[in-house]
């Protein structure tokens, strides 16, 4: 299987903040933006493993700012890091102001997600080759958080987290 660019899987969704999808401050619901990054996120999983995917976890969310009703919101999502499974996703989420046009960043994810075949059973993923320094740094980054995660689930003893170790050890 071939090595995979992470811009293969980049997706980019954009949409309008309508009422309906607001909070009584008519800011956008938080579990509205989670919906959409976790569609932006499966898109590019598939478009990385060009398998079925699922969505194994929501390893961190930041809500920064309040996006208001009429803004422009702008989702993009790419694979961070695959390992033999499953695929790290960051996500970035995007606003413009409805007067300027100005772009901010509103808020990011780390989604995971798994491929898996027909009967659900986890299938193999391209590895991915990073090419710009955000990507390389998230890149790295994805094994020190997957570490972390398997280390607070009790699937991995601490000592066992070379990455993690790195960070307070010289």
């Amino acid at each position: 299987m071939r090595p995979k660019k992470p811009s293969a899987s980049r997706t980019i969704m954009t949409d309008m903040v309508l009422p309906s999808e607001t909070n009584p401050l008519n800011n956008l619901f938080g579990g509205e933006l989670l919906a959409r990054m976790d569609r932006a996120a499966s898109i590019a999983a598939r478009r990385h493993s060009r398998r079925i995917t699922v969505t194994a976890s929501v390893n961190h969310v930041a809500f920064n700012r309040s996006v208001p009703l009429g803004s422009v919101v702008t989702v993009e999502a790419a694979v961070s890091r695959a390992f033999k499974t499953s695929m790290e996703i960051f996500i970035d989420v995007w606003m413009e102001d409805r007067f300027t046009g100005e772009r901010t960043k509103a808020n990011e994810a780390i989604y995971t997600f798994v491929a898996v075949d027909e009967t659900g059973i986890p299938t193999e993923v391209p590895q991915l080759e990073p090419e710009t320094d955000l990507e390389k740094e998230r890149f790295a980054g994805a094994l020190r958080r997957k570490q972390l995660s398997l280390v607070l689930a009790g699937k991995m003893n601490p000592s066992e987290a070379t990455e993690l170790k790195a960070i307070f050890t010289s």
